[in-house]
């Protein structure tokens, strides 16, 4: 009988049926993929050889101040943000979620406000605020309560209130004046969610319930989901510092010193600053006492808009929930914070003044 010929890519038959079969000379191997470490390798090696070309083009005032403000943004967060995946961590390893439940009224309408004045007692930066959050969900908190929690925490914690009042000596009213608008904002965004929101918005993996363990995988889950959380987070919080630095750099300081006298315009303007500028609220304060010829309304606005919703926020928001939370959450957060501090000015710091 004749033998059967090897076709081509086939593999050749063994002689004997105890002998393995060897692959044909033309059979393809996996192909290799260039890793990042190589990636980084050749990216060192350009930036060597062109270093009189780098040196020169990085050696401009803009490029400078962009590159300070990028760096003072990932360091002012950077410890917060590690704080709260830590605290996230915790929460995910070792607090039940019966036990959460039993803290909070069954009644969304009430835990809503409990939830935001519990931000009073955790000092927690909004870059820290948002793992925190998405772990709440998963413990089963209900979201509109998480949210409220989100966006109380950072604006009405101890350390800012402090801040406020160092920044503003003689305007003791700045203090109590941000600390309702904040709290206003956290309690009508989520009575508003509760009412409007939908589940689907939010991406699966940040409602996925958490399954309880033992103690043994506690630890691990501890470390695990604080790693994770912090790759996940950290990420959007450099692409949030460089896009706050580019607006830094393209936002001419002129034309802030020229809305003195415009409060209307004054509000609108300071309100989209603080997104922008992307400042975090343990710092934000000295920022705004400093705008000179500034009522006070407009700083104020300034202050309870910028921990609320900031091109920081919103990147970590995207990345942690999605975008379809995120594009429907910032703008209403925008609008009803920036009415919240108004209301709030005119009530405590009488308008204008």
């Amino acid at each position: 009988m004749a033998e059967p010929r090897a076709g081509a890519g086939s593999v050749a038959v063994a002689d004997r049926p105890d002998e393995p079969a060897v692959p044909s000379a033309n059979t393809e191997g996996p192909k290799r993929r260039i890793s990042s470490l190589e990636v980084l390798c050749g990216l060192l090696v350009v930036a060597l050889l062109g270093q009189s070309w780098l040196a020169s083009w990085l050696d401009v005032p803009a490029i400078q101040t962009g590159a300070t403000i990028f760096v003072a943004v990932c360091v002012q967060a950077l410890p917060f943000l590690v704080l709260g995946v830590l605290i996230s961590g915790a929460i995910a390893a070792f607090v039940p979620a019966s036990a959460l439940n039993k803290l909070l009224p069954k009644n969304q309408a009430l835990a809503v406000p409990v939830a935001g004045i519990a931000g009073v007692a955790l000092p927690t930066c909004e870059c820290a605020a948002v793992p925190v959050a998405r772990r709440l969900m998963q413990q089963g908190v209900p979201t509109s309560v998480a949210l409220a929690f989100l966006l109380a925490a950072p604006a009405v914690n101890p350390i800012v209130l402090v801040a406020t009042n160092v920044a503003f000596p003689n305007s003791p009213g700045m203090v109590l004046a941000r600390l309702v608008g904040s709290l206003a904002t956290a309690i009508v965004m989520g009575w508003l969610w509760a009412r409007f929101g939908k589940a689907e918005w939010i991406i699966e993996r940040a409602l996925r319930r958490m399954p309880e363990l033992d103690g043994r995988s506690r630890w691990r889950m501890f470390f695990e989901t604080s790693r994770a959380d912090l790759v996940d987070a950290g990420g959007f919080l450099v692409i949030g510092g460089l896009t706050a630095a580019v607006l830094n750099v393209a936002i001419p300081r002129e034309w802030v010193s020229t809305l003195g006298e415009q409060i209307i315009l004054g509000v609108i303007v300071m309100a989209v600053l603080a997104v922008l500028l992307a400042l975090c609220s343990e710092a934000d304060a000295f920022v705004a006492a400093s705008i000179s010829g500034m009522p006070l309304l407009p700083k104020l606005v300034f202050l309870v808009v910028g921990p609320a919703i900031d091109v920081k926020l919103f990147a970590l928001q995207t990345g942690t929930f999605g975008k379809s939370f995120a594009v429907r959450f910032a703008p209403a957060t925008f609008v009803v914070a920036t009415a919240c501090a108004v209301i709030s000015g005119v009530v405590f710091l009488g308008g204008v003044g």
